[in-house]
């Protein structure tokens, strides 16, 4: 469930608002995306992906967590963005770089590198 939209790092340009499938943020009036319908995040991690900045924090967990997650604490751990970083998704990434999920899927063409 979406846990932090970090208002240091975001530069408001609505990305995650406009990819959330459940409609979960509304632009506040900064221009800050504010969590307005949290209850229906589905935790699918589209928000954090398209998020150029890493400024959001997609807890797995498709439940809220008894207290908000600390910020800073997730920042230095290297969580905030974290998605991103494992799809490879993010300047300097290598697409794929850290995911590993399903078997091989054979497709025409050349063979794809990693």
């Amino acid at each position: 469930m979406i846990e932090i939209v970090s208002r240091e790092r975001c530069i408001a340009c609505d990305k995650c608002i406009a990819v959330c499938p459940t409609n979960v943020f509304d632009r506040g009036a900064d221009g800050i995306p504010v969590l307005a319908r949290r209850d229906d995040c589905q935790t699918c991690f589209m928000c954090e992906a398209y998020c150029p900045v890493d400024a959001l924090f997609v807890d797995p967990r498709s439940h809220p967590l008894p207290e908000p997650p600390d910020e800073a604490a997730l920042a230095a751990d290297g969580l905030l963005g974290s998605y991103r970083e494992q799809i490879g998704w993010g300047r300097g990434r290598t697409p794929g770089a850290k995911l590993a999920v399903g078997p091989s899927l054979s497709r025409p063409g050349p063979p794809l590198t990693s």
